[in-house]
């Protein structure tokens, strides 16, 4: 590439990242914000209420991931042949299913909230606020679903900024609410998931503006030669593999903690997960950056363009979490403070954790975001694998652990991750593998 071709490339890299990074906060930072306002007006239970509610939201972001990210990597890859007829296809296919699973949850809210409730949580003094809590959240599942794929979209379709602005104002009104809600309305904690599906309404809102823009390419067809279901599908397993399989380790994690150390406990370990909120704003914002921008290259065929990009992504994430880890490593105790710690023992425990888990990160955003590599290159088995050894991994160290070291259990994630990390290279060394565009 020459150095004019680079510098344009270089400056819609960051146009689609910074844009990516904001869109992740349409996922991550509501609940942050939610943990900090709960911590400090209900107290540590509410928070540890909201990590136990986590799976629900993990569980969206699954099927999103399957069949919203899977369709715009696909999106992508058509705008890049100017394959305007494929592409809005499929957006109206992702649209409709998407619609269709929120639709479903909201069903699933109105008649059967309280033995969800009770699938997440065993313990008693912690059941009643998780109920309170997952009742908007699952009534307000389309919001969530429509939020995420919407903001897939238009971003590829060329509106990121439109995106971005979408998220702040979301989030924005998300923080406003939380304190209205709770604060003034006297909504408790039901308050709190109430103002993130209206914020997240807000959001989608805004961003239908895209299609009213001149430079719009998406619009709703179900007009095309083949089915492209399966092919969604299989773009976007990689990516849900991991997410159900994450859903599958809170689950066990939350139970785990919450047995072993008890209350104390189970707050560090939500302090901890929203820690890794994070950490998320710089995996999933490179992701999606990957998967977009990436997708384009791909579909052209630019192997050096493509490989600037993978190489762009891999130095943002390297210097986030470094900067990130060592302000926790450091400060802890306002992490703690933030999230409202009511005594001694909780703001001890919740120090030390943090410290570990701000460690066990680091190679966990590096192995998610080396699944998306693996698999733009067309590397489907090794993306799978690393899809499963993510969370699995994790799930017999952390029972292990509690069962014969309870002290050192939040070590768990760390050494799970170190293994992963060990297996893949053995992989990819012995299978001799290639880095090489595939069209």
């Amino acid at each position: 590439m020459t150095n004019e071709e680079k510098s344009a490339l270089s400056t819609q890299f960051n146009r689609f990242l910074w844009s990516s990074v904001l869109i992740t906060l349409s996922g991550c930072l509501g609940n942050v914000v939610d943990g900090i306002i709960v911590g400090n007006l209900i107290g540590q239970d509410g928070v540890s209420a909201i990590n136990l509610s986590k799976p629900v939201v993990q569980l969206y972001m699954t099927l999103n991931l399957l069949l919203g990210m899977g369709a715009s990597m696909i999106v992508g890859r058509a705008l890049g042949k100017n394959d305007k007829k494929r592409a809005a296809y499929v957006f109206t296919l992702a649209v409709i299913i998407n619609l269709a699973i929120g639709l479903g949850f909201t069903l699933v809210g109105m008649t059967a909230n309280s033995n969800v409730a009770h699938l997440l949580c065993n313990h008693d003094q912690l059941l009643k606020q998780s109920e309170e809590y997952l009742l908007p959240m699952l009534l307000g599942a389309p919001a969530y679903m429509m939020m995420w794929t919407c903001s897939a979209m238009i971003s590829v379709d060329g509106s990121p900024r439109l995106a971005s602005m979408a998220i702040v104002i979301d989030n924005a009104v998300n923080l406003l609410l939380d304190l209205v809600f709770i604060s003034w309305f006297g909504w408790g904690i039901t308050g709190s998931s109430t103002a993130t599906v209206v914020g997240h309404l807000v959001g989608i809102a805004i961003m239908m503006r895209h299609f009213k823009y001149k430079n719009n390419t998406l619009s709703l067809s179900l007009k095309h030669d083949q089915p492209e279901f399966l092919n969604i599908v299989s773009q976007g397993a990689p990516l849900a593999v991991a997410s159900v399989c994450l859903t599958l380790l809170l689950l066990t994690a939350n139970t785990t903690v919450l047995s072993t150390l008890g209350r104390t406990g189970i707050f560090a370990f939500s302090v901890c997960m929203n820690l890794l909120q994070i950490y998320n704003l710089y995996v999933a914002g490179t992701c999606r950056t990957l998967q977009s921008l990436g997708a384009i290259q791909a579909g052209s065929g630019n192997d050096e363009a493509f490989s600037y990009v993978v190489h762009k992504s891999l130095r943002f994430i390297t210097i986030s979490m470094g900067i990130t880890c060592l302000l926790v490593l450091i400060w802890p105790q306002v992490i703690t403070i933030l999230f409202g710690a009511e005594d001694a023992a909780s703001t001890v425990e919740c120090n030390r954790a943090l410290r570990i888990f701000a460690l066990s990160f680091i190679p966990f955003c590096y192995i998610y975001v080396l699944m998306i590599i693996y698999k733009l290159y067309g590397q489907h088995s090794m993306a799978l694998f690393i899809s499963f050894a993510l969370s699995l991994t994790v799930i017999p160290v952390l029972w292990i652990m509690a069962k014969t070291m309870p002290q050192y259990i939040w070590y768990s994630y760390l050494i799970a991750y170190m293994i992963e990390a060990i297996v893949i290279f053995a992989l990819h060394k012995g299978r001799h593998i290639q880095f090489q565009l595939k069209g």
